[in-house]
């Protein structure tokens, strides 16, 4: 059976370079790690150095419907990015434009309920513990100003 190449694919609305290999190719999906694109390869039974413009829509469409619930398809909760998700309590792996938005809508809670994290976002500091003595100026002026002999 003679598989087609296509240099470019389309896995969960992201247009991916088919001459990547496959779990390298699924990581270029925003919420997919190199990881999670080894996982989905392995427990698909797909050759991991197979080109991912080899695949077929058969195969991608099963590549979508476990990246859509992947703890239902046996990957670990623990590879997933959002772990016991505060408002359904699932642990849910989101991809894409939702992932984006419900990044968003935490740092928008935060900055609500005023946490010290919410107010490090609002005042465009470091949220991290990082320290703000000489990094981080950006907008201001960098440099020390000397003094007049």
């Amino acid at each position: 059976m003679e598989r087609e190449f296509r240099h470019i694919i389309r896995v969960a609305g992201t247009d991916l370079d088919g001459t990547l290999k496959v779990p390298y190719a699924l990581a270029r999906i925003k919420g997919v790690g190199i990881r999670l694109g080894w996982v989905i390869t392995k427990l698909l039974g797909l050759d991991p150095n197979m080109r991912a413009g080899y695949l077929t829509d058969e195969e991608i469409e099963k590549i979508e419907e476990v990246l859509k619930d992947p703890v239902a398809h046996g990957v670990k909760p623990w590879l997933v990015n959002r772990q016991r998700d505060p408002e359904t309590g699932k642990d849910l792996h989101l991809i894409g434009a939702d992932l984006e938005l419900r990044v968003k809508m935490d740092i928008e809670l935060m900055k609500k309920i005023k946490c010290w994290k919410g107010i490090r976002h609002a005042l465009g500091l470091k949220v991290r513990g990082q320290k703000t003595r000489t990094t981080g100026r950006k907008g201001m002026t960098v440099g020390v100003i000397r003094r007049r002999k």
